[in-house]
């Protein structure tokens, strides 16, 4: 198999995929010795991908006035092949992809340019779109480069979808993965239900972005009746921003749920740890304030540990929300071995080389 069929079969198997935030210096400028940083971090605490351009990137990253997106897609791209060469490893590179047919073919073009195995491909900002119309951007979209369909929550700017269009999404040659990410466990079960239903079951892999549910989605394991016969469907991995940080810990963390999900019993300790990891997650997503300091809230875990250099987003008057800071005390406080801040402490030096 050659590097691309190598990761596009990791991404079946289900993989940690964290979702990058964006280096910014004390201007409000684009840091690209900071990015690098950052991918090393992520490479080296093992994540099998790397997913960049999406939500915590900060969509604004394509406005004219940054024109940030193909210079982000470079820099990721090129600290992935530098890792690959030095590790005889493939790390999976996805780019997020959004906005009306021709900008999302243009960014596509892009992806394909920095060597992108796969595509997140958004509906936000879409509203004004039929789910047909959306369907038929997929289908565009997919013949160009394999796609993973992406359920985004509304407050994040996403939309409420009908199981009829995960249906018609799954029918989609080329649609190798669903993000389930509408933090919300109805329409988290549609999902769920229609790529177990579709034809196309075993070609499709789900990944959970429920930051809010992480731990249990990764466990439950979904029955269904198809033509007399029970169809078993699960998360197999994670493409998530709340991933981006303490990203060590959760490699170890994801190793322990595949590992007792292959029994028929859940040790009732990863129970807790769900409970314990939702807590945290309400505290960095800034879940109290509608998630306005969501991107904020990352970037101050990696500022702490000396990873980014401030806390900065391209908007200024995204922030931490007021008592975000002691939340996060509470959080390291109560929850130590959900941190990685030891493993950073130790390598940063080098990283930093």
């Amino acid at each position: 198999m050659n590097r691309h069929e190598i990761a596009l079969k990791k991404l079946a198997e289900g993989t940690v995929i964290p979702a990058t935030p964006l280096a910014l210096n004390e201007n409000r400028i684009f840091n690209e010795e900071g990015q690098r940083l950052l991918m090393k971090y992520y490479l080296n605490s093992g994540a099998g991908g790397i997913a960049t351009a999406v939500h915590t990137t900060q969509f604004e990253i394509r406005y004219p006035e940054y024109n940030l997106y193909e210079p982000v897609l470079k820099i990721v791209s090129e600290e992935i092949d530098k890792f690959e060469q030095e590790h005889n490893t493939v790390v999976i590179k996805v780019a997020g992809v959004c906005g009306p047919v021709e900008q999302a073919l243009g960014e596509v073009e892009i992806a394909k340019k920095y060597g992108y195995d796969a595509v997140l491909l958004s509906v936000g900002g879409l509203d004004s779109l039929t789910e047909d119309e959306l369907i038929e951007r997929t289908k565009l979209v997919a013949k160009e480069i394999p796609v993973i369909g992406f359920y985004l929550q509304p407050s994040a700017g996403g939309r409420l979808l009908s199981y009829d269009y995960w249906q018609k999404l799954c029918a989609i040659e080329n649609v190798v993965a669903i993000k389930s990410a509408p933090f919300n466990r109805y329409q988290t079960m549609d999902v769920v239900r229609a790529v177990a239903m579709s034809d196309r079951c075993d070609d499709i892999t789900l990944y959970t972005g429920n930051d809010d549910n992480i731990v249990v989605d990764l466990l439950t394991k979904y029955k269904f009746t198809k033509n007399g016969k029970t169809v078993v469907k699960s998360f197999e991995g994670g493409l998530l921003g709340h991933w981006c940080v303490w990203t060590k810990k959760v490699v170890e963390m994801f190793a322990e749920i595949k590992e007792a999900k292959k029994g028929d019993m859940i040790p009732a300790k990863l129970l807790t740890l769900a409970a314990e990891v939702t807590d945290a997650n309400a505290v960095v997503f800034d879940a109290a304030n509608a998630y306005a300091g969501n991107r904020a809230g990352i970037h101050e875990i990696l500022h702490r540990q000396g990873i980014m250099q401030n806390i900065y987003c391209l908007d200024s008057k995204e922030k931490l929300s007021v008592g975000q800071s002691e939340e996060l005390d509470r959080i390291y406080e109560m929850y130590p071995h959900l941190t990685d801040d030891a493993f950073v402490a130790e390598n940063i030096a080098d990283w930093m080389k």
